[in-house]
């Protein structure tokens, strides 16, 4: 454990006391999001939050501030590693991909992956998540109950991993997202139990957990490798007919394959250099894990949410759908829509401000390092969190109150950078972050043109999972939008 230091006043660094010898460890456990929130109002922006008994405590370090986040995750990013526990147990689970990879390993990972991340490339990929849109819009017309109703959450949770499967994956799709829709959970879950716990048992222990975990991922490996095998011996093309776009038929224009490329796994098999070689079948596997994870359960977060707090708010529903109409009429959007549309992006915006995917963030901090005026000491657990910072009202006047008018032009470029950073930031920032912000507009546009939602949950707690994670479902109602 470090060591507790003091900061530049010559204080220890403040934080809730909590219950005597266990500090927040309950508090911890049941709500991390509650507990920091209220520690960065009872307390400031760097506190101390501990919690677990005495040889099996947790110490963590809370950054809060707009500055303090910058510090952490970008000009003072070589002093902030991802060692803590909980990446490696994400690690463990789902490879060293590009969001657990460090030092060289991620060097390398990153200069192959991104020419694959360019904007040009990832513009490629909006006639997929169109199709896919309209897949999911069809299943919504047919309502096979009469109610109307639908869950926000589960539905934009298998759309975007039907999205991100086809992107990865072309005609393989439909065998890789039945085992991630099993596997996932039982694995998320697991990682999560042990990356928040101050001991673990040993993973190869026969517990029913340490079992039922490693089921899970030995059959999300298989079929991964079944598919990376599969490409390769096929000379690295997707199957005859089979492209990002789903459905055998040529691309249109704008499409991935006119602009050179083809599903992601193709063009990560072929990605090389003479520095940087190419990837091994494992470390393919490994990217595409992450892409799998990071990919899907971000960005549907992000789009249940803002689908849920439009149904909350009618007239900000009216007003985005106006502008989408106006801009896209009836026809498909594309690429070249998504600046077309800057209230809806606005109104993603906010909400990626209230229910940000990742909403805690954390690091390990190498050396003792002086953040907002306290000491934070050499091996501390270091968090910066979305959660917190985005309802600090040094930033957000009113922050419980949805207003997408805080992202106009003017009022981003009066803001600090990072009172808004729902992709993280600095060198580890979210490499796909243009194509999860891509495919929402595109998603939320096609929705708000077919369907008028009215909410039936009015509030959706969450948690912290590897992502944030609804513990309930987000239910509204759909009627056919009006002319």
């Amino acid at each position: 454990m470090a060591t507790r230091t003091v900061g530049t006043g010559g204080r220890e660094v403040p934080g809730p006391a909590g219950l005597p010898l266990l500090g927040s460890m309950f508090d911890l456990r049941n709500d991390s999001l509650g507990t920091f929130l209220a520690a960065r109002r009872a307390h400031g922006d760097v506190v101390r939050v501990w919690g677990g008994p005495p040889g099996m405590r947790v110490e963590v370090y809370g950054v809060f501030s707009a500055a303090g986040a910058q510090q952490v995750l970008a000009t003072g990013s070589a002093n902030f590693r991802k060692d803590n526990v909980f990446y490696e147990e994400v690690r463990e689970s789902f490879g060293n991909g590009l969001l657990t990879a460090q030092d060289d390993d991620y060097l390398r990972q990153r200069r192959l992956v991104q020419p694959l991340f360019t904007r040009r490339r990832v513009d490629g990929y909006a006639a997929a998540v169109a199709a896919e849109t309209e897949r999911m819009l069809a299943g919504w017309g047919e309502s096979p109950d009469g109610t109307g109703r639908v869950d926000l959450v589960a539905e934009m949770t298998r759309f975007t991993l039907r999205t991100v499967a086809r992107i990865l994956f072309g005609t393989d799709v439909e065998a890789a997202i039945a085992v991630v829709e099993r596997c996932f959970p039982v694995i998320g879950d697991y990682v999560l139990r042990r990356g928040y716990s101050p001991a673990s048992l040993p993973r190869h222990w026969p517990t029913p957990d340490n079992r039922r975990a490693a089921a899970a991922t030995a059959e999300l490996y298989a079929v991964c490798d079944r598919i990376i095998a599969a490409r390769r011996a096929a000379g690295g093309a997707a199957p005859e007919g089979g492209s990002a776009f789903g459905d055998g038929t040529a691309p249109g224009a704008g499409t991935a394959l006119e602009t050179g490329g083809d599903d992601l796994l193709t063009l990560l098999a072929a990605a090389g250099n003479a520095e940087d070689g190419s990837f091994d079948a494992a470390e393919l596997r490994d990217q595409v894990l992450i892409f799998l994870l990071a990919g899907h359960e971000t960005t549907a977060t992000s789009l249940a949410f803002a689908l849920h707090l439009l149904a909350k708010h009618p007239e900000q529903q009216a007003r985005a759908r106006e502008e989408v109409r106006r801009v896209l009429g009836d026809r498909t959007p594309g690429a070249a829509d998504a600046d077309a549309l800057p209230y809806l992006t606005q109104v993603l915006k906010e909400a990626m401000r209230l229910y940000p995917a990742a909403p805690v963030i954390g690091r390990r901090a190498v050396a003792a390092t002086e953040i907002d005026g306290q000491l934070v000491p050499a091996g501390a657990d270091v968090i910066v969190a979305p959660w917190v910072t985005h309802r600090h009202p040094r930033y957000w006047p009113d922050p419980e109150r949805f207003d997408p008018d805080r992202f106009t032009p003017e009022a981003e470029k009066a803001r600090e950078r990072y009172a808004w950073f729902p992709f993280g930031g600095g060198p580890r920032a979210c490499i796909g972050q243009h194509f999860s912000m891509l495919e929402s507009v595109v998603a939320l546009a096609m929705v708000l043109r077919a369907y008028e939602l009215e909410a039936v949950t009015q509030e959706v707690p969450v948690g912290a999972g590897i992502t944030l994670r609804p513990l309930g479902p987000a239910h509204c109602r759909l009627r056919p939008a009006t002319p």
